[in-house]
């Protein structure tokens, strides 16, 4: 009887893990999209402030 119980809370512990990963895995897929979504953006915002900042300098 122990040995069937012991069987079946490792069948659960195991399929937490699984559950686990999953969430890991679709959170760390969220981080990578948003990431690179504001990336481009925040990659633009610096371009305009460097194009600004040299046109200053410069002078025109």
């Amino acid at each position: 009887m122990k040995l069937l119980s012991f069987l079946k809370a490792k069948k659960e512990r195991g399929a937490s893990l699984v559950e686990y990963a999953i969430l890991v895995a679709l959170i760390a897929l969220a981080v990578i999209v948003v990431v690179g979504i504001l990336g481009q953006q925040i990659n633009g915002v610096f371009t305009t402030i460097n194009q600004t900042l040299n046109a200053a300098i410069s002078g025109n």
